[in-house]
């Protein structure tokens, strides 16, 4: 049997052997931590020190390759169209392409952008009411046409010798068709991205609004004339681009036309947004200035309903612009076009232009025709600064009218 005495010292003797085991634990722990941090330390300082590239390359190396599973329909367009983004992106690599220069005025127009996409990006509006350069504002040229441009030679001796910074060009047409212009020409690389269009369905007002986007693009677009491969011009350039600067309005005719061509083709389904007294009829062929066309890219909701009630019988591009900016925007618009058309032989088409017709009292007849019109709130006789029906074969005479007549 133990006395008291041993038994203290005993239980005295292990609780000092647990402290002492304890304290052992800890001092490994502190030293474990301490020998991490200096093991990370030098782990960071030697990742830090490694060039940029590592992360880069390393990258690189698990990153599975690119899968090129386009489904762009095979035509020269949608070609051209990759080889001049695989350009502009190794351009990108040897210059800003995020500068100011690059974004106020794009120089490519190629781009693989969807219509949703375009209309958005040119729906955008600066809140700073000054440029942060200076700005000239410019006419946008936009031809849609169903194939080549036969007054080509005739338009390129209209821009001649005029200041660029004037004016700009686009041009629509059906993907399937091969536009081949030279360098020296006006028209070179001034072919956007293009889909098919059907006369008399929304595919028509598609492509305005595909040339509205893209000519928005350029902020220093002011005006937007719309033209088909058929327009010629009446005027030189100086007179158009004075015409339309000056001008304190858009020129899209819009009219209420009680026949079965004009409110006949009303579709009740329109309702309520669209009534039949909104309802307007114009020609396609317009001039707008940069505000009206903003507002034009941004619309979905009237478009939309264009697009699922006028259909064929109806002709949404005679019919949607003429409605929806009489209903929305009619301070803005002088109500008339500037673009003549012979309607004096009656039925559904205009006269056409041949070659036989084109005398210089022709384009004196087009231009003091005895109609007079209002230009910024006073009575003018010039009216019309294109004209429109013009036959390929018309294009020799037209080339051979004297400059002095035309200025150009």
């Amino acid at each position: 049997m133990r006395s008291r005495g041993e038994k203290d010292e005993h239980l005295f003797r292990d609780s000092s052997i647990g402290l002492m085991r304890l304290l052992f634990v800890l001092i490994l722990f502190v030293i474990g931590i301490i020998i991490g941090l200096i093991s990370s330390s030098h782990i960071d300082r030697y990742f830090t020190s490694q060039p940029p590239n590592f992360y880069m390359n390393s990258y690189i190396s698990a990153a599975p390759a690119p899968s090129h599973s386009y489904s762009y329909k095979k035509d020269s367009s949608y070609d051209h169209n990759d080889q001049n983004c695989s350009t502009e992106s190794a351009m990108c690599k040897n210059q800003d392409c995020l500068s100011m220069e690059s974004f106020r005025m794009p120089k490519n127009l190629t781009h693989k952008m969807t219509d949703k996409e375009l209309f958005w990006r040119a729906s955008l509006v600066p809140d700073k009411p000054e440029y942060p350069f200076r700005r000239v504002p410019k006419v946008a040229f936009m031809f849609l046409t169903r194939g080549p441009l036969p007054f080509r030679l005739l338009w390129e001796r209209f821009f001649r010798g005029q200041d660029v910074n004037k004016y700009s060009i686009y041009v629509h047409s059906n993907p399937g068709v091969e536009l081949v212009f030279p360098n020296s020409s006006v028209f070179y690389g001034r072919r956007i991205p293009s889909q098919d269009v059907r006369w008399g369905t929304v595919t028509l007002v598609d492509a305005e609004r595909r040339l509205l986007g893209n000519a928005l693009l350029d902020f220093s677009n002011e005006r937007f004339v719309l033209l088909s491969e058929s327009c010629i011009p009446v005027y030189n350039f100086p007179t158009v681009y004075k015409y339309l600067i000056g001008s304190t309005h858009s020129f899209l005719q819009s009219y209420d036309d009680p026949s079965r061509y004009g409110r006949g083709r009303y579709s009740r389904r329109m309702k309520p947004d669209i009534k039949l007294p909104d309802w307007r009829k114009g020609s396609q062929w317009f001039e707008i200035q940069r505000t009206l066309a903003i507002k034009i890219v941004s619309d979905t909701r009237y478009y939309n309903i264009f697009r699922w009630y006028c259909l064929p019988s109806c002709y949404p591009d005679e019919h949607y612009l003429p409605t929806f900016v009489n209903m929305f925007h009619g301070t803005l618009n002088a109500n008339r076009t500037i673009t003549y058309v012979d309607w004096s032989l009656g039925g559904p088409h205009p006269a056409s232009f041949q070659a036989e017709n084109i005398t210089e009292n022709l384009i004196h007849h087009i231009r003091n025709n005895g109609t007079t019109c209002s230009y910024n709130g006073e009575t003018t006789s010039v009216c019309f600064l294109f004209a429109r029906k013009f036959k390929p074969n018309a294009l020799a005479p037209l080339l051979r009218l004297p400059s002095t007549l035309l200025g150009f």
